[in-house]
């Protein structure tokens, strides 16, 4: 084939294309329907069954709406299971709007102390582009949500009430990124005048962005009262409490012995070891993103255990693959593509994180599993995009999905095989700041 296109050429693609008639009748339907709806394989929506013979949740799922929350929605619906029950309410939920808060914040600090580390750098490196390219989008991971609730505590929904921007977040991030953006330009023209004249600098820069998250969020509250009613009617009042008090006092499960698996099958990535990604991260004294490389049998396995010992799974997927949303189901093999237009779209999991094909995308929680002879044949997902599709917004995963698409859990460092609880104290390989695996759940 020649270097460049040619007249010659696109006739040859042109004749070939219209002298199948497959071709032709694949491009009637799809020139007037959307492709999925016809990719969509019948057999395996018709066979799908939506029950499981583990199941936990008896609540009502929650609504990130127009942001990108999803990794601190899913771990604030992990937390608020046990707080529900220490209530002895049905439902129940932390303030989503108050751990957006601070994230925003403390990223913001995380990103200027960045740009100071990486201001004797081009602005073409790679690492300050990377930087630059993205200073403080919703996303996150299992690690960062912790170090949140570690550090400023948790507060309920009543006390922190969402707003028009925490749950459509696009403006206000808009003007966070001018604001880092431009304080970056600032921080690395001052390069030359030392870390500590840099910091007088990133200190305005902050009350900057203080001023604009209170203006969008409200500002998170130092102290509230809390009082409540229970399921029998019965009145309770706590007193004022702080955020610090209210976690210790309704976080019934111990975030610090929670570790993040994942499974990253590239040839560089070897299994039974930890990783981390450069400056990744949004609280800067907490401790680093760490994760433990695993195989996949094992990340099923220990998400099977935990889901059938009574407690949710926080996980991490690329969540757009294979997804039938009025279905409410994943399966690996949902969209027949290839049959509609005769191309192999085949790659391994190693193969599309190599060639940025995929990456994590969300974050959910395993609410259920369905186990046949010791092993997971589907799972239950509690997502946070409203009950208006799936089982009122509970999905279903078949387990060919989970193996090709699920990239991260947290566990009980108890559960782990002795030889990877060692493990965890290696020190742990440095991924570039650029790699798929620092991907940030949205």
């Amino acid at each position: 084939m020649d270097r460049s296109l040619t007249p010659a050429q696109l006739e040859l693609f042109e004749k070939e294309f219209a002298s199948r008639a497959a071709n032709r009748l694949m491009q009637n339907a799809v020139t007037r329907t959307p492709v999925d709806e016809i990719a969509l394989d019948r057999r395996i929506v018709t066979a799908a069954d939506h029950s499981v013979s583990h199941h936990l949740d008896d609540w009502k799922v929650t609504n990130q709406k127009k942001s990108g929350r999803c990794w601190m929605f899913a771990g604030l619906n992990l937390l608020r299971v046990g707080a529900a029950r220490k209530l002895g309410v049905k439902d129940f939920e932390f303030s989503q709007n108050y751990v957006l808060w601070w994230d925003k914040f403390e990223r913001a600090n995380h990103f200027l102390e960045s740009i100071v580390e990486t201001s004797g750098r081009d602005a073409d490196d790679r690492t300050v582009a990377h930087l630059l390219g993205d200073p403080i989008s919703d996303g996150g991971q299992w690690n960062m949500f912790v170090a949140l609730v570690a550090k400023h505590g948790l507060v309920p929904k009543s006390a922190m009430p969402e707003t028009d921007s925490s749950s459509a977040t696009g403006p206000m991030n808009r003007a966070l990124m001018s604001l880092l953006r431009r304080g970056a330009r600032d921080l690395r023209r001052m390069a030359s005048e030392g870390v500590e004249a840099q910091r007088v600098h990133k200190g305005e820069v902050l009350a900057a962005v203080h001023r604009v998250l209170s203006i969008h969020l409200g500002t998170p509250p130092q102290r509230f009262l809390w009082q409540w009613r229970d399921e029998k009617q019965e009145f309770h009042r706590e007193g004022w409490m702080t955020p610090a008090e209210f976690a210790a006092a309704y976080v019934q499960i111990p975030l610090d012995e929670y570790v993040c698996l994942v499974h990253d099958p590239r040839e560089s990535s070897p299994a039974g070891r930890t990783f981390t990604v450069e400056y990744l991260g949004n609280v800067i004294e907490a401790p680093p993103v760490v994760y433990l490389n695993v195989e996949m049998d094992l990340l099923k396995r220990l998400s099977m255990d935990s889901v059938v010992g009574g407690e949710a799974v926080w996980f991490g997927c690329d969540v757009g693959r294979m997804m039938s949303g009025d279905v409410g189901l994943w399966d690996a093999a949902l969209y027949d593509y290839e049959a509609v237009y005769d191309a192999s779209f085949e790659m391994d999991k190693a193969a599309r994180l190599v060639h940025r094909e995929t990456q994590m995308t969300h974050a959910m929680l395993f609410t259920g599993v369905d186990v046949v002879d010791g092993a997971p044949r589907r799972w239950r997902v509690e997502n946070s995009w409203g009950d208006e599709k799936a089982d009122k917004g509970f999905w279903t995963m078949n387990d060919s999905w989970f193996g090709e698409h699920v990239f991260e859990v947290a566990v009980r460092r108890s559960a782990l095989p002795p030889e990877l609880a060692a493990a965890l104290g290696e020190p742990p390989i440095v991924l570039p700041a650029w790699d798929p695996m620092g991907a940030l759940a949205r």
